[in-house]
């Protein structure tokens, strides 16, 4: 069992020495309602007390519980946060493209990098460092955005698996509104991570300790776990790595 306790200070300390060398005082995080960013939140409220703002931008499809969430979260943490909503660029987006009506995903996608605009947005106009709230799951599955919610100046749970930060959730005490909420990207009312992963957390995390662990297929089948959870999850790492990369630069030393 691993301390979290103890994860909690090595996180705030690592914030505040990462922040504090690339020569900031503040910090902001886009603010969903969800478990993910409720944990960052409070790591950053530790971190850097009244420095930290949390942004809570609502797209048209986002559900009113995921802002009353995110609300009760700051009200209980004493926590800075203003309302952003995404329906003016979203509906200018929605009038440009026409054919992204009948994509779920691609509005899905386009709302994740908007709220990202707002990040940047808000970071440069108060001298701030965007803080990131993927965790260890989603980047290694690549259950994210490009340039949207994956995209940060620092990450202090990306070494977090998901039913890790459920952990630490029940430590910093995030409210059991948020505790308890099935795990969603809130693209539309009722949408489920786990219902578009195709399997629960608690499984899929399981499946990539293992790995991370050196176990082969074989050894991983012979743990009773699911054998298309486990493809899934060798499938989706090796596909997906290239979200964890820096853009390729051509290399030209040679010409």
């Amino acid at each position: 069992m691993r301390d979290y306790s103890q994860i909690v200070e090595k996180i705030v300390e690592f914030l505040q020495s990462e922040v504090r060398k690339r020569g900031f005082q503040s910090v902001v995080f886009g603010l969903s309602g969800g478990v993910d960013s409720a944990v960052v939140a409070i790591l950053c409220k530790k971190a850097f007390g009244a420095n930290c703002h949390g942004l809570l931008m609502p797209s048209l499809q986002s559900s009113q519980s995921s802002i009353k969430d995110a609300i009760e979260l700051c009200e209980a943490f004493d926590i800075s946060h203003s309302i952003l909503p995404l329906e003016k660029p979203q509906k200018g987006f929605l009038d440009t493209l026409e054919t992204l009506q009948n994509s779920p995903a691609r509005i899905g996608n386009l709302c994740a990098r908007i709220r990202m605009i707002y990040l940047y947005d808000y970071a440069f106009a108060n001298n701030a460092l965007v803080i990131g709230t993927s965790n260890k799951s989603e980047i290694l599955l690549g259950y994210g955005t490009i340039f949207g919610d994956l995209a940060c100046a620092i990450n202090p749970i990306g070494n977090l698996y998901k039913t890790e930060i459920f952990e630490i959730a029940k430590a910093l005490k995030v409210p059991q509104s948020i505790q308890t909420k099935a795990p969603s990207a809130d693209l539309y009312e009722g949408q489920s991570d786990e219902a578009e992963l195709g399997f629960p957390y608690v499984i899929l995390d399981s499946i990539m300790q293992l790995l991370e662990q050196g176990l082969s297929r074989q050894e991983i089948l012979q743990k009773n776990l699911p054998p298309k959870a486990i493809d899934m999850v060798m499938t989706r790492i090796k596909t997906m790595e290239f979200k964890q990369k820096l853009p390729e630069i051509a290399p030209l030393k040679d010409c």
